[in-house]
């Protein structure tokens, strides 16, 4: 039986038969799986020419790319209810109006790069489009935007893997409550840390 990370989103039965692989029996050994597909991602990521990913379509197929080696259902919107994030039936609307903003604060100038990609990738995370791996997912997704729409350096994520530093993912999580409550001091200072 997979058990989940302390602050992970927790799986139902129908999203755990989505699990691809047949042998997995540990977290570790799905932890090391997911990795390994991630990273593939992030060289498709590396490679990628456009800066139109401000939008759903792009979305859900970032989140593919990470997933779709592991689960079923990477790249589509999640069916049930979770310990966090909206209910599942205002997914598809939340994210157009993210992006629909995000395209907004592009056009007037809104934020400084790095306040964008921070703003943007909570937005993500509180909104949680999948059953799971939106943190990872979301974290992606600010880099890219620094990377492929304002060619800034990337975030540096509190400087360690969060999955498997209990202090980082602490004040990760720290800050993304915050910035729940509209301060986005801590989430801002925690990306550059």
């Amino acid at each position: 039986m997979i058990e989940n990370a302390d602050g992970a989103t927790p799986l139902d039965y129908n999203e755990l038969n989505g699990l691809l692989p047949t042998h997995i029996t540990t977290r570790g050994e799905l932890d090391f799986l997911e990795m390994e597909n991630i990273n593939q991602a992030i060289i498709w990521s590396e490679n990628l020419k456009t800066t139109d990913i401000l939008n759903i379509e792009f979305i859900c197929k970032l989140h593919k790319k990470m997933f779709s080696n592991v689960w079923k259902w990477a790249g589509k919107f999640r069916k049930s209810q979770k310990n966090i994030g909206i209910p599942y039936i205002q997914i598809e609307v939340e994210l157009q109006t993210l992006c629909d903003d995000a395209q907004a604060w592009t056009e007037y100038n809104t934020y400084s790069p790095d306040e964008f990609a921070a703003r943007f990738h909570h937005r993500l995370v509180f909104i949680h489009p999948f059953s799971n791996g939106n943190g990872r997912h979301a974290r992606l997704m600010a880099d890219l935007i620094l990377e492929k729409i304002f060619t800034a350096e990337v975030f540096s994520w509190g400087g360690e893997g969060l999955a498997n530093h209990k202090k980082s993912r602490e004040e990760y999580i720290k800050a993304l409550k915050l910035a729940d409550e509209h301060d986005f001091s801590l989430l801002l200072e925690f990306v550059r840390s």
